[in-house]
């Protein structure tokens, strides 16, 4: 909807959602910028704290998949009116948790009654104009690595129908609760050679990865054997527990993907999922993909080559096994 709007002309507009980059970044003055983003969604995890835990983790993360540093943050509720108070704090408070654990100061918030809990965050960060890493910086040669593990979506599905596993609710909220901050400090750092980045979010990892191709103006190959799944993730699949999300990805983004010969349906079927809190996707020169993986690794972050940037071709995404 906002594509049907006039646009503003603002020159210190350097990032806006002409190309659906993950945050907008705003020029205040020589060498800084604002990074702004803005999230929030409905629980999807029983505990009152840790969904106020992954409400935060995931709006964080759109600033650190533009490199910038988070620095505060207004909280969003929508809360029922006749709803146990006790529950909201503990929402706020999970919330709390994960913005101090970024250094990133809550300053207010703004909450309304609704029969529908929802929770997140807007979140306003700093970020040196001449250091934006966007989605449209791809070079063809480039290794694609992901520091997360799909799967979330499928499992929350899971949780909601009360059929998910504990080991596998365990390992998606680890995965939902953790932080981009490490990961986002030591890819935007020298002495790596980054030309683009972004988080997988709601659009799942091809939707994701098509917003970078397109915006960088290559393909993309993808190798499916290489790709991180949570554990019960393809159980899940294979169970059924599709979210709604997941098929509109898949009808919205499918036409553009040509799969080799032998991929299990299931795992094509992941590579829509819906993620929150997802892990970035990081384009980085060939020669430095190898040390920048051991560098993540090193520092506790899952760093995984799942793929490498193409020249442009009639395909836009490849998917190898």
């Amino acid at each position: 909807m906002l594509g049907k709007l006039a646009r503003q002309q603002d020159p210190n507009v350097l990032v806006g959602f002409d190309h659906a980059d993950d945050a907008g970044v705003y020029r205040i003055g020589p060498g800084q910028a604002l990074v702004q983003t803005v999230d929030f969604f409905t629980p999807i995890v029983d505990d009152p704290y840790t969904f106020g835990q992954i409400a935060a983790t995931n709006a964080l993360s759109d600033v650190y998949a533009m490199g910038g540093r988070p620095l505060t943050s207004l909280a969003m509720v929508c809360f029922p009116e006749k709803g146990d108070l006790a529950i909201l704090e503990r929402i706020l408070a999970g919330g709390l948790s994960k913005m101090m654990e970024a250094n990133c100061t809550v300053i207010g918030g703004h909450s309304i009654r609704d029969d529908e809990t929802k929770f997140g965050y807007s979140v306003t960060g700093l970020i040196d104009p001449a250091r934006v890493l966007t989605n449209g910086g791809a070079k063809p040669g480039d290794r694609l690595l992901l520091t997360k593990a799909l799967g979330t979506g499928v499992i929350s599905t899971a949780i909601k129908k009360n059929v998910a596993q504990q080991p596998w609710i365990d390992a998606a909220i680890a995965s939902m609760t953790t932080l981009n901050k490490a990961a986002a400090e030591i890819c935007t750092a020298p002495p790596w050679t980054v030309h683009a980045l972004t988080d997988i979010t709601g659009f799942g990892l091809i939707g994701h990865a098509r917003e970078l191709a397109l915006a960088s103006g290559v393909s993309a190959q993808l190798y499916a054997s290489r790709i991180p799944r949570l554990p019960g993730a393809l159980d899940c699949v294979r169970a059924g527990h599709i979210p709604g999300g997941l098929k509109a990805n898949r009808e919205f983004a499918e036409c553009v993907v040509e799969y080799e010969a032998g991929i299990s349906e299931e795992l094509k079927t992941l590579l829509f999922d819906p993620q929150t809190a997802g892990g970035l996707l990081i384009s980085v020169a060939p020669e430095d993909a190898l040390e920048l993986a051991l560098k993540l690794t090193g520092a506790g972050v899952q760093a995984i080559e799942v793929g490498e940037i193409l020249a442009k071709d009639k395909t836009l995404l490849q998917v190898a096994r």
